[in-house]
């Protein structure tokens, strides 16, 4: 049987993640990895307000970031997580849109997709 701390520990993970802003954080980057102009790009949001989310996210183990340059790319750090989201979608009977980022970002991973467009 779970010990209490184990239960408190489930909730926290649930509660980061259950914000509606921080589920779609979630389904945008995916299965791949998203840097933060792509972010602020797909939702218009301010940085600071995106920037708030990602810490939250950060600090609660969901999720991992690399530095390249002045771009900072954001990765799950357990891709079950999408299967846990879905499912809880799935349980709702939501249907859960494809957040594909926006073509608009100009960080190098986008200007080097662009280009070989």
């Amino acid at each position: 049987m779970m010990n209490m701390s184990s239960f408190k520990e489930l909730a926290r993970l649930l509660q980061t993640i259950g914000q509606p802003a921080r589920l779609q954080i979630l389904l945008a980057i995916g299965e791949g990895e998203t840097c933060v102009c792509h972010l602020e790009a797909a939702f218009g949001w301010r940085q600071a307000y995106l920037s708030q989310h990602l810490m939250a996210l950060r600090k609660a183990g969901v999720l991992e970031g690399r530095r390249a340059g002045r771009f900072i790319h954001y990765r799950l750090s357990d891709l079950r997580l999408l299967a846990i989201i879905r499912q809880a979608a799935e349980l709702r009977n939501v249907s859960l849109p494809d957040l594909a980022p926006s073509p608009g970002c100009g960080c190098p991973n986008c200007c080097q997709e662009q280009k070989g467009d």
